[in-house]
């Protein structure tokens, strides 16, 4: 199983994979399980996330660019309110 990948990119960087013209999705403080049945990326905006998978945590939130597997199941825990433009591919 593939792991989740966190990345710090440039405003140029976000620009050239066209992120800002991505869809939002906004979510409150909450936890739940979710699985990936495509891989996604996304840009957040704002908010702070621990995600449990594959036996780790990982922690993510304003400023990161996250990369999710396809095929990952795994528990979010947003402990502070989320918006981010996503993509799936």
């Amino acid at each position: 199983m593939k792991d989740v990948i966190i990345k710090k990119l440039s405003k140029e960087e976000l620009e050239k994979e066209g992120v800002f013209s991505w869809p939002i999705w906004n979510k409150e403080t909450s936890v739940f399980p979710w699985s990936y049945d495509s891989n996604e990326s996304c840009y957040f905006l704002e908010g702070e996330v621990t995600l449990k998978a594959n036996g780790k945590e990982y922690h993510f939130g304003k400023g990161d660019f996250v990369t999710f597997p396809s095929g990952m199941q795994c528990e979010w825990n947003i402990t502070k309110d989320v918006k981010k433009h996503y993509t799936f591919f």
